[in-house]
């Protein structure tokens, strides 16, 4: 028990160890992000729902 809690400690360490690492080159920077940063960051998505195109409208008479 001893041995996997002071092996999730180190594992906690160095995780630690990235984010002030990441944290410390936080400037703009140039160029196109990492890839896995990129995918935490999923652009909006714009436009009409899907399915919204086209639908009938409710109470509305049709023009002729």
């Amino acid at each position: 028990m001893l041995a996997s809690l002071r092996t999730e400690l180190e594992q906690i360490n160095e995780a630690i160890r990235v984010l002030e690492r990441l944290s410390a080159d936080s400037g703009k920077r140039r160029g196109r992000p990492p890839l896995w940063l990129a995918a935490a960051a999923a652009p909006k998505r714009r436009g009409r729902p899907p399915g919204s195109k086209n639908r009938p409208k409710s109470g509305h008479a049709e023009r002729g």
